[in-house]
C-alpha cells in the first residue's frame, strides 16, 4: 500500500495560527469570518463555524505552526502512522487539542507540522451557519520548492494537480490534492520560508459578493481580486488579517479525479489570475 492510498480522501480539518496578540486576532476572525470564539486556556482560542475551525495561540506574528488532516477513522490514522514510521519518517506527538488519541504529526522540510487524526465529536456549541465558507486549503512559501514538492507528493502521497515553471524549467509553484478538490495544499517558490495564505471555499459567485459586502461593512478592504486563478479555475478574492496573513475566499474550485494527470503552466501573471494582475511570489 502507498501513502497515496492511505491519505486519499482527506480534508483539512483545522489550522493553527499564532500571534503576539492572540485574543485580538481571534476577535478579528470571529467577526470577519463568522466564527464563534471559545477560550481553551493558556492563550489559546478556538474559532469555529460551520465547516471551519481555526486555533489561535500566542507565538510569532503571522506564524502557521501546523495544519491538520482528518483521515476519517482511527484505522486509517494508525495505518498512515505505521507507513511513515516504517519509512523512517520521524513521528511527532500531535500538538492539536481537536483530535482524539492516536493522532500524530510529521514535519515537512521547512519544519512545519502536518497533523493526521480523526475528528472527535465537536465539544463546542453550534452557531448559525451564516455565510458559507468551508476551510479548504493551506498554501506556504518556501526557499526549497523541490524538496517540499517531493515530501508532499512522494512521502505523504498527495496528488499533483498543477505545476508552474519558469523559462529555465525550474518549479515556481505546485498544487496538490488529497481528495477530488483541486488542492488542499500548495507551495510557492519565494525568497523566504513563511505562510502564504489559507482559504475558505464557498458555494457560488454570489457567495463571493456576499462575503465582500460583509467584510466591507466591517471596513476590511479586499487585498487582491476578485479574480479567477488558472490552476484550480476558482473565483476568489483575498484579504489580510491584522498580522498581515492572507485569507482567501474562493468559489467553484475545480474537481479532478484521482487519476487525472497533472498540468503545466508558465510562470506569469495570467497563470495566477486569468482576469488581470497577480501576486507573484518570485
Amino acid at each position: 500500500m502507498t501513502s497515496g492510498a492511505l491519505i486519499w480522501p482527506a480534508r483539512i480539518h483545522h489550522v493553527r495560527r499564532d500571534s503576539e496578540q492572540p485574543e485580538d486576532l481571534a476577535r478579528f476572525y470571529g467577526s470577519g469570518l463568522g466564527m464563534a470564539m471559545q477560550p481553551l486556556g493558556g492563550d489559546l482560542w478556538l474559532l469555529h463555524g460551520e465547516g471551519r475551525r481555526l486555533l489561535i495561540g500566542r507565538g510569532a506574528k503571522g506564524a502557521l505552526p501546523y495544519f491538520a488532516y482528518d483521515l476519517g477513522g482511527s484505522g486509517r490514522v494508525a495505518a498512515m502512522r505505521k507507513y511513515l514510521a516504517d519509512r523512517q519518517v520521524p513521528i511527532l506527538p500531535s500538538p492539536s487539542p481537536l483530535f482524539d488519541a492516536g493522532a500524530f504529526a510529521v514535519a515537512d522540510p521547512d519544519d512545519r507540522q502536518i497533523v493526521f487524526g480523526w475528528a472527535r465529536p465537536e465539544q463546542v456549541e453550534t452557531i448559525p451557519a451564516g455565510l458559507p465558507g468551508r476551510l479548504q486549503h493551506v498554501v506556504v512559501a518556501t526557499t526549497d520548492l523541490d524538496a517540499m514538492a517531493r515530501f508532499y507528493e512522494d512521502t505523504l502521497g498527495l496528488v499533483v494537480s498543477d505545476r508552474v515553471s519558469d523559462e529555465a524549467g525550474e518549479l515556481t509553484a505546485i498544487f496538490l490534492r488529497s481528495d477530488p478538490e483541486h488542492h488542499s495544499f500548495a507551495a510557492f517558490r519565494a525568497p523566504e520560508i513563511r505562510p502564504d495564505h489559507h482559504a475558505y471555499e464557498t458555494t457560488s459567485w454570489n457567495d463571493i459578493r456576499d462575503w465582500a459586502d460583509h467584510l466591507a461593512a466591517l471596513h476590511v478592504p479586499l487585498w487582491w481580486g476578485p479574480g479567477r486563478h488558472g490552476p484550480g479555475n476558482n473565483l476568489f478574492f483575498m484579504i489580510e488579517d491584522p498580522d498581515g496573513h492572507k485569507i482567501e475566499i474562493s468559489a467553484e474550485l475545480e474537481i479532478m479525479p484521482r487519476d487525472m494527470a497533472p498540468r503545466d503552466w508558465k510562470h506569469e501573471q495570467r497563470t495566477l489570475n486569468l482576469w488581470g494582475q497577480a501576486w507573484m511570489r518570485s
